[in-house]
C-alpha cells in the first residue's frame, strides 16, 4: 500500500471487535432473558391475565435502568461504536401508534413473546418460535411495503 492510499474501511465504520461486543452483548441478553422466564410462555399469558406479577417488576425495572442509562449517556456524552453522538427523539403520537401498539400487543399474547425474547426462544429450542419469528419478519416487511399507505 502506497503513503498516499487510504486503508479499505470497513462497513458502517465498524470494527470486528465492535460486532464481537454486540455478539457477546446479544448472548448474554439471550440467557438473561431465558433465565429470568422473559422469554417464558407461560409468564407472558400469565401476564396478560394478571396472574402474577413477575413481568410487570420486570419491565418496570427495566424501564427505570433505560432511564438512568439514558441520563448517564446524556451526561457523559456517550458515543455508538460508529463514533456519532447517542441522542433521544421523541417520536410524534397518531392513529399508527395506536393501532401499531394494538397488532403488537395481540401478536405479544398470542406468541408469548416480543421482538427480543423470540431469538431466545429459538436459541433455548423452542421449535415453534421459528414461526413467531416469521411472522414478526412478515409484520417487519409487511410495514415497510405499507408505510407510504398508513396514518403517520
Amino acid at each position: 500500500m502506497s503513503e498516499t492510499s487510504k486503508p479499505e474501511e470497513k462497513p458502517y465504520g465498524v470494527s470486528i471487535r465492535g460486532y464481537i461486543s454486540v455478539l457477546l452483548i446479544g448472548a448474554y441478553l439471550g440467557i438473561l432473558f431465558v433465565k429470568s422466564e422473559v422469554a417464558s410462555w407461560q409468564r407472558i399469558h400469565d401476564m396478560f391475565l394478571f396472574r402474577e406479577a413477575h413481568m410487570y417488576l420486570i419491565i418496570s425495572l427495566a424501564i427505570i435502568v433505560a432511564m438512568i442509562s439514558m441520563l448517564v449517556i446524556k451526561r457523559l456524552g456517550v458515543r455508538s461504536v460508529d463514533g456519532k453522538p447517542i441522542t433521544y427523539k421523541p417520536k410524534p403520537y397518531h392513529t399508527g401508534v395506536i393501532i401499531g401498539g394494538m397488532l403488537f400487543g395481540a401478536g405479544w399474547a398470542i406468541t408469548g413473546a416480543c421482538p427480543g425474547p423470540v431469538y431466545a426462544q429459538v436459541g433455548a429450542g423452542e421449535w415453534m418460535a421459528l414461526f413467531t419469528l416469521g411472522g414478526a419478519m412478515l409484520g417487519m416487511f409487511g410495514y415497510a411495503a405499507l408505510k407510504p399507505r398508513l396514518p403517520h
